[in-house]
């Protein structure tokens, strides 16, 4: 993107100054692109490692569960729609890994994910709802959510997971930083 600012390791900087819906989405690739970062440089075997004790928590597990996130949140909830897990064997968590898949199958499918989120939510206004499950809803306190709560509470996720990922990564290789 043209005028797009970004941090010396070429993930985007949120502008200082933007409407709503530009700071909520710049924040969310911010951490998007964070989340990639963390990954990068280390073979399959390092991102199948848990590497906190006692956590199982892998980097391969983020990605994967991040993906599952982005189906949930955006499909499912915004968008209304139908569809399975992003990966079959492990719910709607995505933890659970596989043997024959890496991470490149598994960045591939979350760049998926991303991307028809963002082609779900381009035209549609911070105002519009999606609606929660009956399960989902007893934890909100409502069935209906706004774009805008949908978009923070992703941001959340991020946020939070790229936490979990600073600390696998250091602990896998002494990589520490933003």
């Amino acid at each position: 993107m043209a005028g797009v600012n970004t941090t010396p390791d070429g993930r985007p900087v949120p502008p200082p100054r933007a409407d709503e819906r530009t700071m909520l989405e710049s924040w969310l690739d911010f951490h998007r692109a964070t989340l990639e970062l963390k990954c990068s440089g280390l073979d399959d075997q390092r991102l199948r490692q848990a590497s906190v004790p006692p956590s199982s928590m892998t980097l391969l597990g983020l990605v994967q569960h991040l993906a599952e996130i982005e189906r949930n949140w955006f499909q499912r909830v915004f968008a209304g729609l139908d569809v399975p897990p992003v990966f079959e064997e492990g719910g709607r968590d995505g933890f659970t890994l596989v043997p024959d898949r890496g991470i490149d199958e598994a960045l591939a499918a979350w760049r998926a994910e991303v991307a028809r989120s963002r082609e779900l939510i381009a035209d549609a206004s911070p105002e519009d709802s999606g609606r929660l499950s009956e399960q989902e809803a007893e934890h909100v306190g409502g069935r209906e959510v706004s774009l805008r709560w949908i978009l923070i509470h992703v941001i959340e996720e991020y946020a939070r997971h790229n936490g979990h990922a600073d600390l696998l990564r250091e602990r896998l290789d002494g990589a520490t930083g933003p």
